[in-house]
């Protein structure tokens, strides 16, 4: 079948066969046998493993599949089944373990929509995951910044605590198409960075304008959330940038907890490329 990925080298377009992504060129890629591929060439990597590791991916999707987060999961079907025609062609930029790709998908399915879905990713080990998740998902480790999609090739971007590279996802958005781009509010896991940090501080929060895009509406997503156990507080802190910057002192208190209540808080700022 015609994939939604083009040639990472040459820019045609990619045919999916049962083991192998081949393009008229002559190139072909490899299907790992959970179902992704890899479309990163090795001039482009600037690690040999970059991305979450295999621990990390794995706290990721411990923790999301708890539904946590299903508050924001919730919101994102919405707006997708509300912003798509019948048949759309939809990119996850940074989809992690599939989480939010794989219930988009069924949302859309429920709707009586017939989605084409890709995700990409950084990571090799969350990839992996993500295509365990669902099988009806075009998955490839890929750079944002480097997108594998052809011009104007999809309907609607997901980009949900992923870097954002606006001139790419301009280039493969179609004219009227939708961008839902998520971030942190500013009293996400306060209560948590209460624990974490001396004197903890709240998430700027701010609306920037992008070239080639009009704001529509900003969707603010906020609930309270109880971690009944040490293992999924940990999970938590595994999957955010705290985990990496965070005083020796402060991640023990945070392990000393036996449960922890806080704040979860996002803002979907939803987008439309200009035509």
């Amino acid at each position: 079948m015609t994939s939604l990925f083009c040639c990472p080298l040459c820019a045609q377009p990619l045919v999916r066969q049962e083991r192998t992504y081949r393009c008229p060129g002559g190139h072909s890629f490899d299907i790992a046998r959970e179902g992704h591929t890899h479309l990163l060439p090795v001039n482009r990597k600037h690690s040999a493993a970059p991305g979450d590791d295999p621990g990390m991916a794995r706290a990721r999707r411990e923790f999301l599949s708890k539904g946590y987060y299903s508050p924001l999961l919730n919101t994102l079907c919405n707006l997708s089944v509300a912003h798509t025609g019948s048949a759309p062609a939809i990119l996850d930029a940074g989809c992690g373990e599939g989480y939010y790709t794989a219930g988009i998908r069924q949302a859309l399915l429920d709707a009586g929509k017939s989605p084409r879905m890709a995700g990409i990713d950084i990571s090799k080990a969350i990839l992996r995951l993500a295509a365990k998740r669902t099988g009806d998902v075009e998955f490839a480790v890929a750079s944002c910044y480097r997108l594998p999609l052809a011009d104007s090739s999809v309907e609607l971007l997901l980009d949900c605590f992923s870097p954002l590279s606006v001139p790419e996802f301009r280039r493969v958005l179609r004219g009227g198409g939708t961008f839902l781009y998520v971030v942190p509010a500013a009293e996400h896991l306060w209560e948590m960075k209460q624990v974490l940090y001396d004197r903890p501080y709240r998430n700027e929060e701010k609306e920037v304008a992008y070239e080639g895009f009009t704001l529509q509406e900003v969707v603010g997503v906020e609930a309270m959330i109880t971690l009944p156990c040490q293992e999924d507080i940990h999970a938590l802190f595994q999957m955010t940038p705290y985990y990496w910057k965070t005083p020796k002192e402060g991640a023990a208190r945070l392990a000393a907890l036996d449960s922890l209540t806080t704040h979860i808080a996002f803002h979907v700022h939803v987008f439309r490329r200009d035509a």
